[in-house]
């Protein structure tokens, strides 16, 4: 008897300093780093940006212990999938395809997708003026799923691993037009030095089917509760202030959209 309640007091034991790792287990948020000004590095290798303040207060409200851990863009729905990620932020747009795999947030931002030119490109954005153009988009995102169905018979869609790639292939001139994030493209690129003589051409995309619903924390379908506690984080500091006063050091438009 006395055997059989050590044995019991011992597995109870196990099972709640089990509990207790795993509540104190960090929430890892993934994210590639190569999107300023919403997700980046500085010169000592700190993540920074809009993505990244905006974490840490959903993660503060949320009573979250979360860091950071970083993966190529293409890598990190498979990460997050391969349990080596709990919840990609990383400006990731919610579509019909990428909800397939895994379960987002509700939206953090909202905004259209757009080309960029030299000033005196001299073409339109159709099938005829883009005709044997070369076309910038970041590897795996919606942008590059855009140009390529709509545009991949007659341009040349040269992909990169990183946003800042891109820009410097337009300056250089080994790029004829770049697609993007509106809101991306004039913060880190039009509104810089490097991005005089350049603008936006052609009509804002706004097609759902690409685009997406907007902008959300992405997480695996098995975590409703843990997007639960994101979904009323979310909700508080848009609620507080907390969202205004880190959005309006980054942008002045509403990022949060419609």
């Amino acid at each position: 008897m006395m055997k059989k309640q050590l044995g019991l007091a011992l597995m109870l034991a196990t099972t709640l300093t089990c509990q207790l790792q795993a509540a104190e287990r960090p929430v890892r948020l993934a994210s590639d780093f190569t999107y300023p000004p919403f997700n980046y590095k500085d010169a000592e290798g700190t993540p920074r940006g809009f993505d990244i303040e905006i974490a840490d207060a959903l993660c503060q409200e949320a009573k979250l212990n979360c860091e950071w851990v970083t993966q190529s863009w293409d890598g990190l729905i498979p990460s997050l999938l391969a349990r080596k990620s709990d919840a990609i932020m990383a400006s990731m747009r919610i579509t019909d395809e990428r909800k397939k795999r895994v379960l987002f947030t509700d939206k953090y931002y909202q905004t259209p997708a757009r080309f960029v030119a030299r000033k005196d490109a001299g073409f339109q954005i159709d099938t005829a003026g883009l005709d044997g153009k070369r076309i910038g988009v970041q590897l795996g995102t919606i942008h590059d799923r855009y140009v390529t169905d709509m545009y991949g018979d007659v341009a040349k869609i040269q992909r990169y691993t990183g946003q800042d790639e891109v820009y410097l292939d337009l300056v250089s001139g080994r790029l004829d037009a770049a697609f993007g994030n509106s809101d991306q493209l004039a913060l880190a690129f039009l509104d810089k030095a490097q991005g005089e003589g350049f603008q936006f051409v052609g009509e804002a995309v706004t097609d759902k089917a690409y685009i997406g619903e907007g902008t959300a924390l992405a997480l695996r379908k098995t975590d409703q509760q843990l997007v639960d506690k994101f979904n009323k984080a979310i909700k508080t500091i848009r609620e507080n202030g907390t969202y205004d006063r880190i959005a309006s050091k980054y942008f002045k438009f509403d990022i949060y959209g419609e």
